[in-house]
């Protein structure tokens, strides 16, 4: 079993670690030069995830041919708004009856497609090469620091056959990272973009100064947000009160190292989001697939009130009380 990771951020480093634990050779793919010669002399990614030396069959990896060529299974951990771009050039180099996963939370602007749609639709002109690969996601409540610090974490593994699933599953799985399978690839990839979207909502409400009532009806409306979205796209509902869904929301809305939560807080105590993005070192998935999320809503006529005032505060500039008084001014309904 050889195994490719594309993407040297944080929760790339992560799950490369992991992988290489679990006793695979892997190849970890950076796209900056610079940043791979100084994984080749650290052993240790100092500025993405500091302090995690890097087992010996861990390889990083410039050449996007080296590191993909003869893998079993691609692990694709580019954020959202570079993911076709790089698939588009990992594409050739994939070997017949490969396993793809994608790791990232986010949905395509352009397009409106999870990153697994993003592979399928460039897998689907190339012919008889390809027809054995199959595509799948892992998803769930789990920071990158605290998986490679081995912190007992529990995540979904998702493919449409639920063999491969149960296979992928295995590679993962060790004394601390737990991994359930599953057949539910669109619900996973559904709840893991738009809890970020949450996330910056909780956040804005943070800044704001508002308390621990507000928290909890944000995370519950929000993930009736997340499950009517799903719902349309025929997820399985039971997919949204798991790991990916409730666990995923619960994580990125309260934890001290959400980045998107981060965001919301800052902006909640009205910093502009071009200081609050230029300040950041990582990407908060959230900002851009709030505009996707909002247009796949807007273009499939679901009401989320939640994810339209995140909308209009990013990318309207309205002021983050108001779009609380808003929310707060809506019509009574029966829940």
């Amino acid at each position: 079993m050889s195994i490719a990771v594309i993407g040297s951020g944080s929760w790339g480093t992560a799950l490369s670690v992991l992988l290489s634990r679990n006793g695979y050779d892997v190849k970890l793919w950076g796209h900056k030069k610079k940043h791979v010669n100084q994984l080749l002399i650290d052993r240790e990614n100092k500025i993405y995830l500091p302090g995690i030396l890097f087992p010996e069959n861990l390889s990083p990896e410039f050449e996007l041919k080296a590191a993909v060529q003869g893998a079993n299974l691609v692990v694709m951990v580019v954020p959202s708004h570079g993911f076709r771009d790089v698939f588009l050039k990992v594409f050739p180099f994939l070997e017949p009856n490969c396993r793809l996963v994608s790791a990232v939370k986010g949905i395509e602007n352009e397009s409106l497609l999870t990153m697994t749609q993003v592979m399928a639709e460039v897998l689907g002109g190339a012919g008889e090469i390809v027809k054995n690969i199959e595509i799948g996601v892992l998803s769930g409540p789990s920071f990158a620091k605290e998986v490679a610090m081995c912190l007992p974490t529990a995540v979904t593994i998702g493919f449409k056959n639920l063999q491969t699933a149960i296979e992928i599953q295995k590679i993962f799985t060790n004394e601390y990272f737990r991994v359930y399978a599953s057949r539910d690839v669109v619900g996973l990839e559904v709840s893991a973009a738009l809890k970020n979207v949450i996330a910056i909502a909780a956040g804005v409400c943070e800044g704001l100064g508002y308390g621990l009532n507000t928290r909890a009806a944000l995370i519950t409306r929000g993930l009736a947000e997340i499950r009517r979205l799903g719902n349309r796209l025929n997820a399985d509902d039971a997919t949204f009160s798991g790991l990916s869904g409730m666990g995923d929301l619960i994580l990125t809305c309260t934890g001290d190292l959400s980045r998107n939560r981060t965001v919301g807080i800052s902006l909640g105590k009205g910093k502009k989001l071009k200081e609050i993005v230029d300040e950041m070192s990582m990407v908060a998935e959230g900002i851009k697939t709030t505009k996707s999320a909002y247009d796949l809503a807007t273009r499939l006529k679901i009401e989320m009130p939640i994810l339209e005032q995140v909308y209009q505060i990013i990318y309207k500039n309205k002021e983050c009380s108001l779009a609380v008084r808003d929310l707060l001014k809506r019509e009574s309904k029966v829940e």
